[in-house]
């Protein structure tokens, strides 16, 4: 049951891939799909080279993304008070609370919980109590970090989709692909779809 969780949720990171792949190059969605066949290779050789290789590789796409929504978001030019209002909880409809419920789900997956559980085991660490104790504290600190880049990225999405969209009465946008479009008129410039695509690419390979 937790290998079937794991593939089913993975499928929203294959599809986040290849809609980066079209949206980047034009190639049918099929085509998008069967490149991300492909990443499963690259981290069997990431892994082959060490773990610390793998997380690397995997902090530089978490920058990529950050540094891409952050120019994009600057493109939109955002109120921050409002920004600030936002990150207040609250729940005003029904429809907040569905979006609520799938970003908390789109972040706290469970092959997410697997997979640190996968990378506490690879520190070389002792079996002694203190030992383990250390390993578990870094872990806390791992998976801790990585959530938080979690948050910042959806509240990133939030706060361009609030910026570029809502306050121009784009109220529908629900497709990743209309946002794409959407994006380059309203923002004025041509780097802004260009970014998306690819914080988009490397967030499915992420």
């Amino acid at each position: 049951l937790a290998e079937l969780a794991i593939a089913a949720t993975d499928l929203a990171e294959i599809l986040g891939m290849a809609i980066g792949i079209q949206l980047l190059t034009g190639l049918p969605l099929i085509w998008g799909v069967s490149i991300t066949v492909l990443d499963t290779f690259l981290f069997l050789l990431l892994q082959r080279l060490g773990m610390r290789k793998m997380e690397a590789f995997i902090i530089a796409l978490i920058a990529i993304i950050g540094i891409s929504f952050l120019i994009v978001i600057i493109m939109a030019k955002p109120v921050l008070s409002e920004v600030a209002t936002g990150l207040i909880p609250s729940m005003p409809n029904n429809t907040a609370l569905f979006i609520a419920i799938g970003i908390i789900g789109a972040t706290v997956m469970p092959h997410n919980r697997y997979l640190h559980s996968g990378i506490v085991q690879t520190r070389a660490f002792g079996l002694d109590l203190p030992s383990k104790r250390e390993a578990l504290r870094l872990a806390t600190w791992d998976s801790t970090i990585a959530l938080m880049f979690a948050l910042t990225i959806n509240a990133s999405i939030l706060i361009l989709a609030a910026a570029a969209f809502y306050t121009v009465g784009q109220n529908d946008v629900a497709e990743i692909d209309k946002a794409h479009l959407l994006l380059e008129p309203l923002l004025g410039s041509s780097l802004a779809p260009v970014l998306f695509g690819v914080a988009l690419l490397c967030a499915g390979l992420n």
